[in-house]
């Protein structure tokens, strides 16, 4: 079996470099950011090819300045059949909204019970930004983790105006 190539690159941003994955299609498949809790680092073997991302730098440079809300990119994720129900969950999550774990497991479906597994699930999610985590809230309103950080999380949430500035 012949593995397909990871193309990567880096975007400069005020979060820090943001590291971008993308298969030969071109599909954007991770977006992490320095320091995360299970963000990804680059492999061996991997092609460092600005030319995929050119698309998602543009929308990243828009989103960061507050000039875009909505991204248009073709996303490539890989998870098991339930974290992939909770990502496509939280792409309906608009700018500027937030909402709970105990919501986005009542948007799939799944039981109160699953809040957890909701959680993490989230906590798994490869596409930081662009496939919004950052906007699932504790039922109490509360900043729960990111796993970029509740640093980032709270700057992104103020940038949409979800939060006040400090």
């Amino acid at each position: 079996m012949t593995l397909e190539p990871t193309y990567w690159t880096t975007v400069a941003g005020p979060l820090g470099p943001l590291l971008l994955t993308a298969g030969p299609d071109g599909a954007l498949s991770s977006l992490s950011v320095p320091g995360q809790k299970g963000g990804r680092t680059v492999g061996e073997g991997w092609r460092r090819d600005p030319g995929p991302f050119r698309a998602a730098e543009e929308q990243l440079a828009a989103y960061l300045a507050g000039e875009l809300k909505e991204f248009r990119l073709e996303l490539r994720t890989h998870g098991t059949e339930f974290r992939e129900r909770v990502w496509a969950a939280l792409d309906s999550v608009p700018y500027g909204a937030t909402t709970t774990y105990g919501e986005i497991a009542a948007r799939i479906g799944a039981p109160r019970a699953a809040v957890r597994a909701v959680g993490g699930a989230i906590g798994a999610n490869p596409l930081l930004i662009v496939r919004p985590c950052h906007r699932v809230i504790g039922a109490d309103g509360s900043l729960t983790g990111y796993a970029g950080g509740l640093d980032r999380k709270t700057w992104l949430l103020t940038l949409e105006g979800a939060l006040a500035p400090r």
